[in-house]
């Protein structure tokens, strides 16, 4: 699965890791350690590690995103089909997982990423 291919509906607006930084006003080695403790999903596109702009919120992760993404990788999903299944429309929760867990929504998108175990 190639990176151009891997995502059939992706966010709308990416943010580089400074920028993920900035916006969470933390060094960029704590973004670093955030991505590689699973807290935080980050991909590449052409060349440079991003994160979809919609997770990181009112400067903060999501609440409920290093929850998803540990049953993700638990159910061996890497970072781009971890994006992919958090983007895969679905209109019974906001439109894809992704928006619904930042909504009232998180709640049944953890307990379908608890399902794929």
């Amino acid at each position: 699965m190639g990176v151009s291919d891997s995502v059939t509906a992706g966010p709308a607006e990416w943010i580089n890791l400074p920028d993920v930084s900035e916006k969470l006003g933390v060094s960029i080695s704590k973004v670093h350690q955030m991505i590689r403790d699973g807290h935080l999903l980050a991909v590449r596109r052409d060349g440079v590690r991003v994160v979809p702009a919609d997770l990181v919120a009112n400067s903060t992760v999501l609440k409920h995103l290093p929850g998803v993404l540990n049953l993700l990788r638990d159910a061996r999903y890497n970072d781009e089909e971890a994006l992919k299944w958090l983007y895969e429309p679905d209109a019974t929760i906001d439109g894809n997982a992704a928006k619904g867990l930042g909504g009232d929504r998180a709640r049944e998108v953890k307990r379908r990423a608890q399902a794929l175990l």
